[in-house]
């Protein structure tokens, strides 16, 4: 996996960062600890990561320098580990980590749940409605030629449709299956999921959603900063990289600018109005009693809970739709040629 110079997935930095915290609140050092683990690891790639961690910590690195050389953990992790080591905290900032990853793994897997449902259903779309066209239309026509009569014209545009679709079925399905996999290419290149984040969070029906995710990933990752020590402008600096959103990246500045200007940290944010005016009181009472990083540790479980409810109800109103949608070409297509032919039987009787 290191040499492949792969970055971690959400779920497999927080079982990382989880085990290892154990490992180190039970005062086992890191490189025992590597070892440990890799008993429990099944994948070679993950025993030569854990291998090499462990190599580079009984070389005398710290922590954060060998997580740092495998070149597959975010900076951000290694900058918090770093911090962590400096302060004698690295077990509660490996859990605090765990939790972050936790629920973006967790974000992640509901927005890929609530994409890949509709497109499962336009495929089904899709094959219903090409076996109506290339299977079920030619009955008919041999029930129309028998009768001595023809079919509608709409009705005998999808026949000569189907036929070509079947002349052919070879070639679109190789198009498809060409358009399918360029698709998934192009989305593990970050370029093209950053462009395709920036659409989505412009988009008006899922302009919102994306929003309340940034504002979440904000809050999640002002805890985890808080929780690790680190200075204001080092924060501001690694929650930017962390949001994956243009005008939360834009409020950032603005709270950056804000504090040079000579405003505190609470006033900044609420200035900004990244949160509701609720979150906000929260925000600057948090500053004064000491407590914010927990505030924000609870902004960021209520907003996770936010964006899980918004995710349930575009699913809820996806799901009604594709089926009328589907449910009315199938009936257009059967009507077509159902009711010309209910019209001869009854002349006939």
């Amino acid at each position: 996996m290191a040499k492949k110079q792969k970055q971690l997935t959400n779920e497999e930095i927080a079982s990382f960062c989880r085990q290892t915290a154990l490992i180190v609140e039970a005062g086992i050092t890191p490189a025992e600890g590597m070892e440990i683990i890799i008993h429990d690891t099944i994948s070679e790639e993950g025993k030569e990561l854990l291998q090499s961690i462990s190599d580079s910590c009984r070389m005398g690195n710290y922590l954060h320098e060998a997580l740092e050389n495998t070149g597959v953990f975010p900076e951000y992790v290694v900058r918090l580990v770093s911090l962590g080591e400096e302060s004698g905290t690295t077990d509660t900032v490996l859990l605090s980590l765990a939790e972050y990853y936790e629920r973006e793994a967790e974000i992640s897997y509901n927005i890929r749940s609530a994409i890949t449902y509709p497109l499962v259903m336009i495929a089904m779309m899709f094959i219903i409605i090409l076996v109506l066209v290339v299977k079920v239309l030619p009955i008919f026509r041999q029930v129309f030629t028998q009768l001595g009569t023809e079919m509608t014209p709409f009705a005998e545009k999808l026949m000569n449709l189907g036929s070509s679709l079947s002349r052919y079925a070879v070639i679109i399905t190789i198009i498809l299956f060409a358009v399918v996999a360029i698709f998934v290419i192009l989305f593990h290149i970050q370029a093209v999921r950053k462009k395709i984040r920036q659409f989505l969070s412009r988009f008006p029906a899922t302009r919102e959603l994306y929003d309340n995710i940034a504002a979440g990933r904000f809050a999640s990752s002002m805890y985890l900063a808080f929780s690790s020590g680190m200075d204001t402008f080092h924060t501001l600096d690694m929650v930017s990289e962390l949001v994956e959103n243009e005008a939360m990246e834009k409020k950032i500045d603005d709270i950056r600018n804000d504090i040079n200007n000579g405003d505190n940290m609470a006033e900044a944010i609420s200035r900004a109005e990244i949160f509701s005016n609720l979150y906000s009181r929260m925000i600057v009472v948090g500053f004064r009693s000491g407590n914010v990083d927990t505030v924000m540790k609870q902004i960021a479980g209520a907003y996770e809970g936010t964006t899980e409810r918004k995710l349930r109800k575009l699913v809820s109103i996806i799901e009604p739709t594709l089926v009328i949608i589907l449910s009315l070409i199938v009936g257009v297509i059967l009507l077509s040629v159902l009711l010309p032919l209910m019209g001869i039987m009854s002349s006939i009787g």
